[in-house]
């Protein structure tokens, strides 16, 4: 006489859940994906037919506004006029002596901030006994 038991433990997989986890996965790098932007500041920038490439160390963002930022890897830091050279003294001194700082200024900035950014970067190069130079980014001229 053979005992046999009703309820039988199966060895079947429940796959129902596994999708839901993928599904739950999916959704939050969608959204997590869509929060990031590689550039925080948005700029018009000029047009030119040049292609100039250099090894930089920071870039100083010129909005519309004239406001100036300072950024160095993913750090963004606002600056005011009086600040930039300071700002700019203390982000050079670890760099080599060849570095680049590089202007990215909105089309409709006068020269004049522009003057500004590169006496500053002129004033560190003399206190510093370095030559840093100053490259201003433009965009790809449309034909």
């Amino acid at each position: 006489m053979a005992i046999k038991s009703r309820f039988k433990s199966g060895v079947e997989f429940n796959m129902s859940t596994q999708a839901d986890l993928v599904f739950l996965l999916l959704i939050f790098f969608m959204i997590t994906s869509t929060l990031v932007s590689p550039n925080a500041i948005k700029l018009l920038l000029p047009n030119s037919s040049s292609k100039t490439a250099s090894k930089q160390s920071f870039e100083v963002y010129i909005n519309e506004n004239l406001e100036y930022t300072i950024s160095q890897g993913k750090t963004i830091i606002p600056v005011t006029e009086g600040e930039l050279a300071n700002a700019m003294d203390e982000r050079l001194q670890a760099e080599a002596n060849d570095a680049s700082v590089v202007i990215r200024a909105d089309k409709s900035v006068p020269v004049q901030n522009l003057v500004y950014v590169i006496d500053a970067v002129n004033t560190v190069n003399e206190t510093q006994n370095k030559q840093h130079k100053v490259i201003l980014a433009t965009a790809p001229k449309k034909d």
